[in-house]
């Protein structure tokens, strides 16, 4: 993204930012509906993307940054909170980064599958067997436009950062990763480095986005904060819009809340199975995204 368009998504951002002061109703849980899935498959692509590893370890961080908000909220001042929340993913990431980003292909998307529910089953042990509870009450003095305000504070940092690693020799490093890893390898790029280094960061902003939306429920459970749903809608968004591209996730992402709010409203017991139709059409119909239709249209205008 180049300077003059990052200035421009920010003034975006900063008007968009009024959309509290308009409507406290629908439209606005509409609208953190959005930003919320904007962060998500943002910070996933920011990994994902350039590197061409399909992480479904969405889940499992952002029920981790919620959970740290239904234990620590009432303890501890509210940036403290979210501090605690990106700390706690950003060191299970390093840990299960440490152990897995070795692997590629298929190893990996089985490996980040199983962690959102290895951790929902720690979380469910000790809720029962230690805290006597199967989830916990959320009392944070965390209003509505605050939330939406938050994530977008959050989704303009990510655009900020991903310009920046889209310019650095860190985003070329993934780059080389995502065409041949072997080859970087021979050049003298530390791999295993590079993606953890990349995998924490993602982490860290699906912590966040988990953390500022928990004060949107009132009770927790680990069914709640880690329902592997949320990693397939991501992943789903951001194929659509175009992983490769900054932007390109958010592309995926409107429609697609669009969608789901009306699948949700009106088939809510056949919601799985018409979002498994969805990932098949998407990977179907349109494999390099949207960002990828509008470059050949632009290359066949040219030609």
């Amino acid at each position: 993204m180049s300077g003059t368009a990052l200035a421009l998504a920010l003034a975006a951002l900063l008007a968009l930012g009024t959309v509290p002061l308009l409507d406290d109703g629908f439209w606005l849980a509409l609208a953190i509906n959005i930003a919320q899935y904007a962060v998500l498959a943002t910070a996933w692509a920011l990994f994902s993307g350039p590197t061409r590893y399909i992480s479904l370890a969405t889940a499992a961080f952002f029920g981790i940054g919620a959970y740290t908000v239904a234990v620590l909220g009432e303890a501890l001042p509210w940036p403290l909170v979210l501090l605690a929340a990106g700390g706690i993913g950003v060191l299970v990431s390093l840990l299960v980064g440490l152990a897995t980003l070795r692997l590629s292909g298929v190893y990996f998307v089985v490996f980040t599958f199983g962690l959102a529910e290895l951790i929902r089953q720690l979380v469910t042990w000790f809720e029962v067997n230690v805290a006597r509870s199967i989830g916990r009450y959320v009392f944070v003095d965390i209003t509505q436009p605050q939330i939406y305000w938050q994530l977008l504070g959050l989704f303009g940092l990510l655009l900020v950062i991903g310009t920046w690693l889209s310019r650095s020799r860190l985003g070329f490093a993934l780059r080389v990763i995502g065409e041949d890893e072997v080859v970087a390898r021979h050049a003298g790029i530390d791999t295993a480095r590079v993606k953890i280094a990349l995998f924490a960061l993602s982490a860290l902003f699906l912590s966040l986005t988990g953390a500022v939306m928990a004060p949107r429920w009132t009770y927790i459970d680990p069914a709640i904060a880690f329902n592997m749903t949320t990693s397939f809608q991501v992943l789903i968004m951001a194929l659509l819009g175009g992983a490769q591209s900054l932007l390109g996730p958010l592309l995926g992402v409107i429609p697609l809340v669009l969608l789901f709010e009306v699948l949700g409203a009106n088939f809510p017991n056949h919601f799985s199975i018409l979002l498994g139709a969805a990932f098949m059409l998407v990977v179907y119909a349109v494999p390099r995204g949207i960002v990828g239709l509008l470059a050949r249209a632009r290359r066949r205008a040219a030609a």
